[in-house]
């Protein structure tokens, strides 16, 4: 019999967990980047714990075993700002991406409040753009990173909560 993974908040006792999924799951985005530099990679564990005590962050757990991880938080204007979805190499490819896209747009969906959705990610990053774009994000902009990366920025506007369906 398999388990199903599993979508919840984060507590503060899964920093550790996310902390080494996310170091696992975006080797392969500093592989194509030939830089193993991006912020995903050197962010401190004391910086994670800060972000799981101010901002919305989802895991997918498979049993205990945490296997994804999405974060976000809606600034004054009104712009719910979603960072590092990442999912372990092991289960890419099955839609949990999307599952882990919807669900933090839904946790961060406040109407009247939340006006739009704003994301990035690697110009190189195919299967990172074909998720956003089918789930409904348009490019808006790009910038250069801190470490050289070259980002597109993509933004969907924000409807009633429970609009946010992306397709698998």
């Amino acid at each position: 019999m398999g388990m199903s993974v599993t979508i919840s908040a984060a507590a503060a006792e899964d920093a550790e967990q996310i902390f080494k999924l996310q170091y696992l799951a975006f080797q392969r985005e500093a592989e194509l980047y030939g830089n193993y530099l991006i912020q995903p990679l050197t962010q401190s564990l004391d910086s994670l714990k800060g972000e799981l005590a101010t901002d919305t962050v989802l895991v997918a757990r498979l049993g205990d075993e945490i296997v994804g991880t999405v974060r976000g938080n809606v600034d004054e204007d009104g712009t719910a700002k979603i960072a590092k979805l990442c999912v372990h190499p092991r289960l890419q490819g099955h839609g949990l991406g999307a599952r882990l896209l919807r669900a933090v747009e839904e946790a961060l969906a406040s109407p009247g409040t939340t006006h739009r959705f704003r994301l990035h990610t690697g110009h190189k990053s195919e299967s990172n753009l074909r998720l956003y774009r089918k789930a409904g994000y348009v490019q808006v902009g790009g910038r250069t990173a801190s470490d050289g990366v070259q980002l597109v920025i993509l933004e969907k506007e924000a409807k009633d909560p429970t609009d946010f369906a992306v397709s698998a």
